[in-house]
């Protein structure tokens, strides 16, 4: 049995989980997310708990039970508490600011960079004195979120010699030694 898949949901206070054929929906003070669910696997709604449970013990099952539950967990959380990621803009003259959903990016590029982001993100820019540049975002949409944040680091990866670019907070970059640490 999945350890993951077998352990039941717990639903906080505020939060509603309804189950329609293959389609759950939960709904919280955050916001509303639904997840289409295979219809192999049967979630079942009992009392403040979910439960996920799968018909056989085919491998194709086994790893859906253990999927499912976590995307219906992340969406319970994303509803009653949402999720938070910090991006930092490390290196000379790069800077960010936010303009509503469009995000402005100067990247040490000819030109700077927009990005328009979906409505369910906020994105709170952050420029302090001696400090490097951050960008703050908020969603209940755990996906998405990651998805986005990928999309902004992919346009300036940190690079390893000296360690510019676009990271999260707390994220440690493996550093190499440049050229002059070879030369005999």
């Amino acid at each position: 049995m999945s350890r993951i898949g077998k352990t039941p949901i717990e639903i906080p206070a505020g939060v509603t989980v309804t189950v329609a054929g293959d389609v759950v929906t939960v709904k919280g003070p955050k916001g509303e997310l639904v997840q289409e669910v295979n219809p192999d696997i049967k979630v079942e709604v009992e009392g403040n708990h979910v439960h996920v449970t799968r018909p056989t013990d085919d491998r194709e099952h086994r790893a859906l039970h253990g999927l499912y539950r976590a995307l219906i967990h992340n969406m319970v959380v994303g509803v009653s508490q949402g999720y938070k990621k910090e991006m930092e803009l490390v290196g000379v003259g790069y800077r960010a600011t936010s303009n509503g959903q469009v995000l402005e990016l100067s990247l040490g590029f000819s030109h700077a960079i927009y990005i328009k982001l979906p409505k369910e993100i906020k994105v709170e820019a952050k420029t302090e004195r001696n400090k490097n540049p951050l960008i703050i975002l908020e969603s209940s949409d755990k996906q998405l979120l990651g998805q986005v944040c990928a999309k902004i680091r992919s346009l300036r990866k940190p690079e390893p010699y000296k360690g510019k670019g676009i990271k999260f907070v707390g994220e440690i970059i493996r550093r190499k030694s440049g050229k002059s640490a070879n030369a005999k």
